[in-house]
């Protein structure tokens, strides 16, 4: 095996992925093994695993599958190397533009979703303080 390669569970390793989530994103098309050993086993690159960190960055900002492969295809048409038509490039560009005006609104959005249930732990906690020790506390 070449040492540009590297079988599943360094990769899941490296991505932090489970392999099942690995094999599923291969099910869907996402990120398919660039070999297979003579014994069958998936071979990854670091393209690949590059390729399978945009996805794991996507994934908790809420993006679809249909949503992770249109950029993934756009960033992939775009790096291919091949000279394309201005109007295909400008096109590709504006998709990876939205894709990234969507990404900056789903943080803040969880950014708000994050202060609420830290002001909601805060009160809790506030709510146990006054308590006292000899008062009834919340369950934990």
């Amino acid at each position: 095996m070449s040492s540009e390669h590297m079988q599943i569970g360094e990769v899941a390793a490296r991505t932090e992925l489970s392999l099942r989530t690995i094999r599923h994103y291969e099910e869907t098309g996402l990120v398919i093994p660039s070999a297979r050993s003579q014994g069958g086993f998936r071979l990854y690159t670091e393209a690949d695993v590059a390729r399978l960190m945009v996805i794991r960055r996507m994934k908790p900002l809420g993006f679809t599958l249909d949503e992770m492969r249109a950029l993934l295809d756009a960033t992939d048409r775009l790096d291919s190397g091949e000279e394309l038509p201005p109007d295909e490039r400008e096109e590709l560009l504006h998709r990876i533009r939205g894709f990234e005006q969507a990404a900056h609104k789903r943080v803040e959005d969880l950014r708000t979703q994050l202060a609420r249930a830290e002001e909601f732990a805060a009160t809790l906690g506030e709510r146990l303080a006054r308590s006292g020790p000899g008062r009834p506390r919340m369950p934990g």
